[in-house]
């Protein structure tokens, strides 16, 4: 047997997995120039799209899991970007808002989605609009197995062990 299957080359996720890497790299520059990770960088756009939010929406909005946001938030915070303050309404929520110095960065960060994609030579506009369509679809297809496997271990009778 050839295990065809099993090769890396054969592979979607090593694909998306070598993509990922590589797109990382290629922000590392311009945000060490706004003193910003990928995953703070993810955080400020949400909250430039849509200041002042609960955690739980920006946990929706960026994807990003919630104990990795928590400290994300904290080192922002630390930075001065950012205040993570109880919402007036409900004091169970947490709302967070940019402070000056975070909307100040958005005129900094304005020319970096260009920059990334001036760096993709062989991909014109259609094709990376063609690749978020196929993107979203794959993570819309996994998020809803994820989601469906979950309900069904909670419906599944439980292994007693004696």
């Amino acid at each position: 047997m050839s295990f065809e299957q099993l090769k890396l080359k054969n592979q979607l996720c090593h694909r998306l997995y070598m993509a990922s890497n590589s797109i990382a790299r290629a922000y590392r520059e311009p945000l060490a120039e706004l003193n910003l990770t990928y995953p703070q960088y993810v955080v400020m756009m949400a909250l430039w799209e849509q200041d002042e939010v609960t955690i739980a929406e920006l946990i929706d909005k960026t994807a990003i899991d919630g104990g990795a946001l928590t400290q994300i938030l904290k080192k922002m915070t630390s930075k001065s970007l950012l205040n993570v303050i109880k919402d007036e309404h409900d004091k169970r929520k947490r709302l967070v808002q940019l402070t000056h110095t975070g909307q100040s960065l958005k005129l900094k960060a304005a020319d970096i989605p260009k920059t990334i994609f001036c760096k993709f030579d062989s991909i014109d506009t259609n094709q990376a609009q063609q690749l978020m369509q196929l993107l979203d679809l794959i993570v819309s297809d996994l998020s809803t197995q994820t989601e469906d496997e979950s309900v069904d271990a909670k419906d599944s009778p439980k292994l007693v062990q004696t």
